[in-house]
């Protein structure tokens, strides 16, 4: 999401920290380059104002103008400056309250509303072990409760049932004394959106808001949308009491500004981050882990919970054993990794949380990477089990089945196993407790992949 400003971010502030000698025209100088980057990032003016005076009265300061390194003193100041804008830290659900807890969601048509309904009631269930009831009070959307019924079963939540013909005000009531009777958690109530904002909608929502005494109302944006976000979301905040943002679609093209400014300008916390179509896509926001994303530090830590919640640990603990003896490591291990790559949300989203890795690759590149991923674990699954533990007996016949069996080309096969023994070579070195030896090895790059 951030891509482009964190490319002008970085080159600024590493000009700033080979300078031998800070000094206010040079500060201001980069301040000028950092205001273009965040108003072509698509921040409101308003806020790029705030956040400019912010980093400038510190950057100038005596701390940092005598720092021993003050390149790397106005990188803090920087950093601290973007925390403080988006929130300062994560601001959980406040879900502790007498059962049934209602999360009332709002937004316009096509935000991801239904969709974020179901992703959150996922999180609920899976992360915060909570029963879930979910309900759909659109009844103007065509198949607008059938989507969020079929949604509710596969994440495991339950549904209440619900008709076009009904009135939302009659289900919202029906909802939540059937949530109470059935002993629920929370229950999360979908609710119409429109293309605009208008009077009725308004209205309508405002009655639900009433009748249900929702503990959280969370506004859901297509971040996609950049400034228009944020102006909406801040009618909306005049309407209605929100209690949050989920921002949805940020694994996109968006340019990131409606992350940086919707906090300064509605009030209310980013709660929750949209990052991909799937169920399980759903991020809780932290300010400060998003802040050293954009300046190129990555996020070593969502990427530690992600492995947590995803990684296979017997799977994991036999690899670790594989590595620590320098030996062992096998086709079937390269193929393990590179599914468990997808399943923390492919290339796009490993590179964007791990430190000292280029820049990010744009999206063809990313889409070419995916391609040769799928083509390697293809390559590999036409490969007998004997092939994947021994890959030195596959010769020139056993070449040409694997390729035909996997759609592929003889020079993919040998691809494939010149980059598993580079590989092989790299785990060996770790092994023996060259971690740095490996990680140069690596030179920025990731295997396998064309960047």
């Amino acid at each position: 999401m951030f891509e482009n400003l964190t490319g002008r971010l970085q080159t600024t502030l590493k000009r700033l920290r080979g300078e031998a000698r800070l000094t206010e025209d040079n500060i201001a100088e980069a301040l000028r380059e950092v205001r273009m980057a965040l108003l072509e990032a698509d921040v409101a003016l308003p806020v790029v104002k705030t956040f400019i005076d912010d980093v400038r009265s510190k950057a100038v300061g005596q701390d940092v103008l005598t720092s021993l390194t003050p390149g790397q003193a106005v990188i803090k100041v920087v950093y601290d400056a973007l925390v403080a804008l988006m929130g300062e830290h994560n601001e959980r659900l406040h879900l502790a309250v007498r059962p049934p807890a209602v999360v009332l969601m709002a937004g316009l048509q096509g935000s991801g509303k239904t969709t974020s309904t179901a992703k959150l009631a996922r999180y609920l269930i899976e992360r915060e072990k909570k029963s879930v009831m979910l309900v759909s009070g659109d009844v103007y959307r065509p198949a607008a409760i059938e989507q969020l019924q079929r949604l509710a079963s596969q994440v495991g939540a339950q549904f209440f049932p619900s008709q076009p013909d009904q009135k939302p005000a009659d289900i919202a009531r029906a909802a939540l004394e059937q949530a109470r009777v059935s002993a629920s958690d929370v229950l999360i109530v979908d609710t119409a959106g429109r293309l605009h904002v208008d009077a009725p909608m308004m209205e309508e929502i405002r009655a639900l808001q009433s009748i249900l005494n929702p503990v959280e109302t969370l506004f859901v944006v297509d971040s996609m949308t950049g400034q228009d976000a944020v102006n909406t979301a801040k009618v909306f905040n005049e309407a209605l009491p929100l209690t949050g943002v989920i921002l949805t679609k940020t694994d996109g093209d968006a340019r990131g500004g409606a992350a940086l400014s919707v906090r300064q300008v509605t009030g209310k916390p980013i709660k929750f981050l949209g990052v991909g179509e799937k169920t399980d896509a759903l991020e809780p926001f932290h300010p400060e882990r998003l802040a050293s994303r954009i300046l190129g530090m990555g996020d070593v830590l969502s990427l530690v919970e992600q492995a947590q919640r995803t990684v296979d640990q017997d799977k994991a603990q036999q690899l670790a054993r594989k590595i620590s003896k320098g030996s062992g490591f096998d086709l079937e291990d390269f193929r393990d990794q590179l599914l468990q790559m997808e399943k923390m949300g492919g290339i796009a989203s490993l590179m964007d949380k791990m430190p000292g890795l280029p820049k990010t690759p744009d999206a063809e590149q990313l889409q070419q990477g995916e391609k040769q991923m799928n083509r390697l674990v293809a390559i590999i699954n036409s490969m007998t089990p004997a092939e994947r533990r021994k890959p030195d007996i596959i010769r020139g016949s056993r070449k040409r089945r694997i390729a035909a069996g996997s759609g592929t080309q003889v020079q993919d096969v040998n691809r494939l196993l010149k980059q598993f023994t580079e590989m092989q070579t790299m785990m060996k070195r770790f092994g023996k407790g060259g971690m740095q030896k490996m990680l140069r090895g690596l030179k920025g790059r990731l295997p396998g992949m064309p960047f």
